[in-house]
């Protein structure tokens, strides 16, 4: 107690001092943070009145601070030909200014230079604010308070034409007494904000940079003789220790903590005295409390009591609340971290608070909608990058379930790490402490908190030396967490960001054991079609004990709703992204889309891998064959008696038995072996073949029996296929013979006549192929005189950039493939017993490959299509190439996709663990993902046996190979899905529909693309990161073999 007591005497006596100089105003200064700003106390309401001042303000804006109006605040202002502006409301976002988006650095950059604590003048816009309210009689004899919840760079604030006070801290709530402000009747109250303060150095986060109020503003009273502050720690053993500060008319406290049910379970009623007094020289009184049988609190299990406090003078209650409390224990031991004695996995995300919409602006709806999506996705850890959250969103996350990590609103990256880094700075020493300080008073009786976070990119130093001191001063239950400390002293937690695999199982491998447990604050970045290798990194987390998990980067795309002309764009809406709003503003483009979901909230594909690779059950074959799986209990505090299982068998993709169970209580970190109730022999009589001779999958999925907290009852938590068959590849062979030929030149045509099954009878249609010799390609198909080629069938090297390969200049890398043409160099033809070989042999990609292509025509219309990659004297040098496949159009009314592979949603190389084995039906126009903010790859699906792309009537091709493949089908060019080939780094995914013809496909293409190899996404970081060594496609000799044959299905 005396250590905390001398740190906030000293920290006070700074502030005081710091406060009364006049060198420089305020908002340059960095060691002014407040004046007559009401101290940071926990998070309450009591019974007293509470009136919100949300809605609309008069409004008026400046192009410069020196502008503004200096009288603005006096009572007898005229402010009727004012704006308005919605409180809360951000102002780029309503017509003042536009939202710049910068990663690092501040919204300034290219315009001032940095020259801490003085912002630029440069579009340091000012608004001011002014709106009445009335308070009855009700009011009077109480103590009025302001709360500002958030302000942005700052505030300033009058009421009656008489200054407040001032406050900075974006991310924190500002609070005032204005009881001899206000009176009984209508009261003026206006606010001043700058855009930038000195406080902006300290807020260089990764995201958009708006102004304005984003959280809720109100007034409310408050008792003379009252409650000032509580703060509970309770245990896992049912100890709850509660410290409470109360004016000194109080005379008795009273605590009572209910269980879940309202039921009371611990009572005192404690006397105020003086023998120990709070920093603020009030009176502290203390209460231990014992609860038996006590339920505890982890995001498995949320369970939250009431602790309910009442204070009394010499006349009675004065007031009261109440507030929700968890026991539980948090302690470090051998390089784990341990929540109630089990080393839980965090298997956390980052999230900043945005709204599409409104920017900071986010409703409680909005964060329930959040909440709800991570527990779809087994998402139990949030990281409040980079700031404190709205009071709301911790409560929450005590309500349902997730592990916290509150983070300080501190981030001066542009100063970067060595000397000038503001955590070597004194003149920010008071900011930093007090940033902190604020938070963990604020937000410490949250259950939901595990680690505090003094901040993030901001150096390390003696700032964060005495900051980490001081957190520990104020609460010794939790661990400090702060990446920048890089292990050192200043963090109980090795939280490093985007270490690559090896630096991950370098640290964790230590032996014993390491220093400290290993959680990546930042780690597989999420940005555009990314998360390749997101399994890679929970095979290591599963695998080493001190490797407790991460935060992804990030939960949702940073990216705002932007109306658009449909006529010209060919969207009514895009969601945009840094340098959307001008062209002098400093940009990150689109660096601040890295969501596992989009802004809308909708899913991109790699949350459905995130979702798997998060999963808590995991279910492994035994006697598979027999219906008996071995199903593992990853929770920590929860056995499995809540879900059902839900199982089917597929046969060849069709399903042939499911089956549904409630699942045994098997204890958490155990596994036991499950029967579901078929055998081999039932499987077999059902689908009337051999399960050898077949592709037979066993799918199982877990689901909730009853609603479980935001989690509706039916909720999926976990899935799992096994393979009890894979049927081998078939082996072609073709005895048609040959088709009919002419040569005509550069052309050469073939025919025949193919027969199909029909309804009632074989059906004979007749088919046309042409190859273009110098093209070197299949340029022409018709069956029954339908046109089923756009566009050659053609080598291809190269695919959409996504953001990560942008990131790595992958499209420099790969430029001899994404830019060589094809030209042909030599053919032949030769006519064999059973098919004709046309021999196409390209120009040579420089020094260093010879690709060709070798056709087999058979007389049923057949075209087996083989693509050879070979050696011409330094492929070795070559640099890796994108795919190495084909590709091919078909008119846009051929938008019907059937295959056997993995789905259904798109998958690749590094990032089908998620994806399951089956037979999809598909639309052309469904395949690309819109919610990649911008143009890039998209569509994929691997492991393919076979694909057709047909009509509405099931005509058009069917393709196979003897080995699997990956393909897609879109109805865009890979050129037209790459930021590079549009050149325009503005460019939008949403863009891309007037393209797609949705509507009437006969007006556009369908694209089709097969590969023996598609380079994997990768998500070790979005800036030079590559795939896996495994997952690139490396310059060396290679051959692919398609087999197209037409089809005709109906």
């Amino acid at each position: 107690m005396k250590r905390l007591i001398l740190a906030g005497a000293l920290l006070c006596s700074a502030l005081f001092a710091y406060a009364s100089e006049k060198a420089v105003p305020d908002w340059q200064d960095a060691r002014v943070v407040q004046k007559n700003r009401y101290p940071m106390t926990a998070t309450f309401e009591t019974d007293g009145q509470k009136l919100s001042l949300n809605g609309v303000w008069r409004f008026q804006w400046y192009a410069s601070i020196p502008e503004r109006s200096m009288t603005f605040y006096a009572e007898g202002f005229d402010d009727s030909a004012w704006d308005t502006m919605p409180v809360p409301g951000m102002w780029e976002l309503n017509g003042y200014g536009d939202p710049v988006y910068k990663n690092v650095g501040w919204a300034w950059d290219g315009q001032y230079k940095k020259n801490p604590p003085f912002p630029a003048d440069w579009h340091n816009y000012a608004g001011q604010y002014r709106r009445t309210f009335t308070i009855g009689k009700e009011w009077v004899g109480k103590d009025v308070f302001l709360h500002i919840g958030s302000a942005t760079s700052n505030v300033r604030v009058w009421v009656n034409g008489r200054e407040v006070g001032y406050s900075e801290d974006s991310k924190l709530e500002a609070r005032f007494d204005i009881t001899k402000y206000v009176k009984q009747g209508e009261n003026l109250i206006a606010l001043e904000i700058f855009r930038w303060c000195d406080g902006t150095y300290l807020e260089d986060q990764d995201f958009w940079r708006l102004t304005g109020l984003a959280r809720d503003t109100y007034i409310f009273s408050r008792e003379k003789n009252r409650i000032e502050d509580i703060r509970v720690l309770a245990s896992a053993a049912g100890v709850a220790d509660i410290y409470a500060e109360v004016t000194k008319g109080v005379s008795s406290v009273e605590f009572t903590i209910c269980d879940p049910q309202g039921k009371e379970v611990a009572s005192e009623t404690v006397t105020v005295t003086s023998k120990e007094l709070s920093e603020r020289k009030l009176p502290v009184v203390r209460s231990s409390l014992k609860v038996s049988d006590v339920k505890t609190w982890s995001a498995e299990t949320p369970v939250l009591y009431t602790l309910k406090v009442a204070s009394y003078d010499k006349k009675g209650q004065t007031e009261q609340t109440a507030i929700k409390i968890g026991f539980r224990t948090l302690h470090i031991e051998k390089g784990q971290f341990f929540v109630n004695g089990q080393p839980v996995l965090i298997k956390g995300v980052n999230r900043h608070e945005m709204n599409p919409y409104k920017g900071y602006v986010v409703t409680e709806e909005d964060m329930r909608k959040d909440i709800l999506v991570m527990k779809q996705l087994n998402i139990n850890a949030v990281r409040t990058c980079h700031y404190p959250n709205d009071p709301l969103w911790y409560s929450l996350c005590d309500e349902y379930g997730l592990y916290v990590v509150d983070e300080a609103n501190i981030e001066s990256h542009g100063m970067q790490y060595g000397k000038e880094s503001l955590a070597h700075d004194p003149q920010y020493e008071i900011a930093h402490l007090e940033r902190m300080k604020r938070m963990v008073k604020r937000d410490f009786n949250h259950p939901s908190i595990v680690f505090w976070s003094m901040g993030n990119e901001a150096g390390d130093g003696v700032n964060f030396t005495k900051g980490y001191q001081l957190i520990k001063s104020l609460d010794t239950s939790r661990p400090v967490h702060y990446e920048r400390a890089e292990g050192g002293p200043n963090t109980d937690i090795a939280c490093p960001m985007y270490f690559d695999y090896a630096q991950c199982e370098k640290y964790v491998s230590r032996t014993p054991y390491p220093p400290k447990p290993f959680i990546q604050c930042e780690y597989a970045h999420a940005m555009g079609n990314s998360m390749g290798g997101l399994k890679e990194y929970w095979d290591l987390i599963r695998k080493y004990p001190s490797y407790q998990g991460g935060f992804i980067w990030d939960f949702v795309d940073q990216a705002l709703y932007q109306a658009k002309d449909a006529s010209k764009y060919g969207t009514d809406h895009v969601f945009a992204f840094g340098g959307d709003y001008n062209d002098y503003d400093p940009s990150d483009n689109s660096f601040c889309c890295n969501g596992v979901i989009a802004a809308d909230r909708t899913l991109h594909p790699h949350a459905y891998e995130v979702a798997y690779q998060h999963r808590s059950i995991h279910t492994t074959a035994d006697d598979v064959m027999n219906g008996k799986v071995k199903v593992y209990n990853e929770n920590f505090f929860i056995d499995l008696s809540r879900y059902s299982a839900q199982w089917n068998v597929e046969v060849d993709g069709v399903k042939v038995l499911s089956g549904s169970m409630n699942m045994p209580a098997i204890a958490p970190q155990s596994a036991q072996t499950v029967a579901l109730g078929f055998d081999k022999a039932t499987v077999e009589d059902i689908a009337g073949k051999s399960v050898s001779d077949a592709d037979v999958y066993l799918n199982v999925r877990y689901v909730l029996r009853r609603a479980d907290g935001i989690l509706p009852a039916g909720s999926q938590v976990a899935y799992d296929q096994i393979c009890i068959n894979e049927k081998a590849l078939p082996v072609f062979a073709n005895n048609s013979g040959l088709p009919e030929y002419i040569d005509e030149g550069t052309h050469q045509v073939f025919s025949g006549k193919v027969k199909f099954d029909g309804a009632g009878a074989e059906r004979e249609t007749e088919w046309k192929a042409v190859f273009d010799l110098r093209k070197g390609g299949l340029e022409l198909y018709e069956l029954g005189g339908k046109q089923l080629m756009e566009s050659a069938l053609v080598p291809c090297f190269a695919r959409a950039c996504t953001e990560n390969d942008c990131g790595a200049g992958q499209q420099k890398r790969t430029a001899l493939w994404r830019d060589s043409a094809l030209n042909t160099a030599e053919y032949d033809l030769i006519a064999t017993d059973s098919c004709y070989r046309l021999q196409l042999i390209f120009k040579p990609f420089e020094e260093y490959a010879q690709v060709s292509m070798a056709y087999e025509i058979y007389a049923d219309g057949t075209i087996v299509a083989v693509e050879s990659l070979k050696d011409a004297g330094k492929l070795s040098e070559a640099k890796i190439m994108q795919r190495f496949g084909l590709e091919f159009a078909m008119p846009g009314e051929f938008s019907n996709i059937s295959y056997f592979g993995y789905g259904p949603h798109e998958n690749y190389c590094d990032r089908y663990s998620s994806a399951v084995m089956g037979l999809f039906s598909q639309r052309v126009e469904d395949q690309y993902h819109y919610g990649y903010v911008r143009p890039q790859e998209s569509g994929t699906k691997t492991q393919v046996k076979w694909m057709e792309v047909t009509d509405d009537n099931g005509v058009g091709f069917r393709m196979t190979s003897d080995i699997r493949f990956s393909a897609s089908a879109l109805p865009f060019h890979w050129t037209e899905m790459d930021v590079y080939r549009l050149n325009n780094r503005q460019a939008h995914s949403l863009e891309l529909k007037s393209k797609a013809f949705e509507n009437q496909r006969s007006l556009g293409k369908t694209w089709v693309n097969m590969d023996l190899k598609q380079m994997g996404l990768a998500c070790i970081n979005s800036w030079g990161a590559w795939p896996r060594e495994e997952h690139l496609v490396k310059p060396q000799e290679y051959t692919f073999r398609i087999y197209l044959s037409p089809v005709a299905n109906k």
